[in-house]
């Protein structure tokens, strides 16, 4: 049964999620609202367009640190700790994605939050950490290839199943089912960017520059 303190846990993983931190640094050190610009998602991508490389990059960490701390919170369960360890994977998925939903609709900011992609990496790095060290490999390497930060997300995205079916041969029926279904939420929550990219219109990390550049103002 999902006990009392399991359920007290996901409320805290969706507070911590909730934490918007491209509003807060936005407004707190640029007077900018990242929402009522570039993309109007509350996120590290429309970070790094609306208000530079640097910021962006500390958006991301803080939004990554939201998935892994969400889910690392059913370490504090000590029955947790002692159950089969497919049970604990399961609880940290549903943590993981109570952060993901509370970064997509922060309580904090109005529900107005972002795409969620660095806060699951964050929560999938705490459960699966080696195949989400080489999506993340895949990321960057995608990321220093082309400067799309929508492209290296939706490739590292589709990479973690492959990851954890084929190279890793997992066994854990709730992370194999988790793994596929990543992609497709990137996919689906990506598709304005993916037309950018066929019409060549989305924008570049400018990453020589710590700056980012785009044709237009979006």
């Amino acid at each position: 049964m999902f006990e009392l303190v399991n359920l007290a846990m996901v409320l805290a993983a969706y507070l911590i999620g909730s934490v918007p931190s491209s509003v807060w640094i936005g407004k707190i050190f640029f007077n900018i609202d990242v929402r009522m610009h570039g993309s109007g998602n509350a996120g590290a991508t429309n970070t790094f367009r609306v208000l530079g490389t640097k910021p962006g990059v500390v958006v991301f960490l803080i939004d990554l640190m939201k998935g892994y701390l969400a889910a690392r919170l059913a370490y504090l369960n000590p029955s947790l700790v002692q159950a089969a360890p497919e049970y604990l994977i399961t609880v940290q998925l549903i943590l993981g994605i109570a952060a993901i939903l509370g970064h997509i609709f922060p309580l904090y900011a109005g529900f107005r939050g972002g795409k969620g992609v660095a806060t699951l990496f964050g929560a999938i790095l705490a459960i699966s950490f080696f195949p989400t060290l080489i999506m993340a490999g895949i990321f960057f390497a995608t990321l220093f290839g082309t400067r799309y930060v929508s492209l290296s997300s939706i490739i590292a995205g589709i990479s973690f199943p492959l990851l954890i079916i084929l190279v890793f041969d997992s066994s854990t029926q709730s992370l194999i089912i988790f793994s596929v279904m990543i992609p497709i939420l990137i996919i689906i929550t990506h598709q304005k960017n993916i037309g950018r990219l066929l019409r060549n219109e989305e924008s570049k990390a400018d990453l020589s520059k710590f700056n980012l550049h785009s044709s237009r103002n979006r």
